[in-house]
């Protein structure tokens, strides 16, 4: 990642958190965090941003109690609503313009192949309070997850799903 792209990342997250304090903390600072993990390359940036990066986990996973690991691929415009016990393993990759509320959890599980496998998240995907997104699945663009469901197949763009198991209620 390129310092340029960092800043266009801040800017289209800041448009979106408008007032949403909180928001606009954890995704800032997951978004420098970001930018020193995924410059592993270049080993002087990497090292300079090790004592952000123990900064990043303390605040963000020990006080706020959100666990979004820096080297985790999100699109811009992300929101995070309420964030407590988030929950979202690092080679999740979402999308841009996704809101995520709190007690969610988007992670992996271990395939036939013996790899652990996560979900790919379209844009525009808005995930309810207390969500479970599990496995090798892929979420469409424009995609609204009603609270408490749990997804563990793929779901085409423009739905709404809700329950355990999810499934597709309407087509928008």
């Amino acid at each position: 990642m390129y310092f340029f792209d960092l800043i266009k990342l801040i800017r289209e997250d800041f448009k979106r958190n408008n007032k949403n304090y909180k928001s606009l903390v954890v995704v800032f600072f997951f978004r420098i965090a970001s930018f020193f993990q995924l410059s592993k390359k270049n080993l002087v940036v990497f090292i300079l941003g090790i004592p952000f990066l123990f900064l990043y986990r303390i605040l963000i996973e020990w006080i706020f109690g959100i666990e979004i690991p820096a080297g985790c691929k999100i699109g811009g415009g992300v929101i995070i609503d309420h964030g407590q016990a988030l929950v979202i393993n690092r080679n999740v990759q979402i999308g841009k313009n996704c809101r995520l509320r709190n007690s969610t959890t988007i992670g992996i599980k271990m395939g036939k192949d013996g790899n652990y496998n996560s979900p790919i998240i379209g844009d525009d995907v808005d995930i309810g309070a207390n969500v479970i997104i599990i496995g090798e699945i892929r979420i469409g663009n424009n995609v609204i997850i009603g609270a408490g469901s749990v997804v563990t197949k793929n779901i085409p763009n423009n739905s709404v799903v809700v329950g355990n198991p999810a499934r597709v209620i309407k087509k928008l």
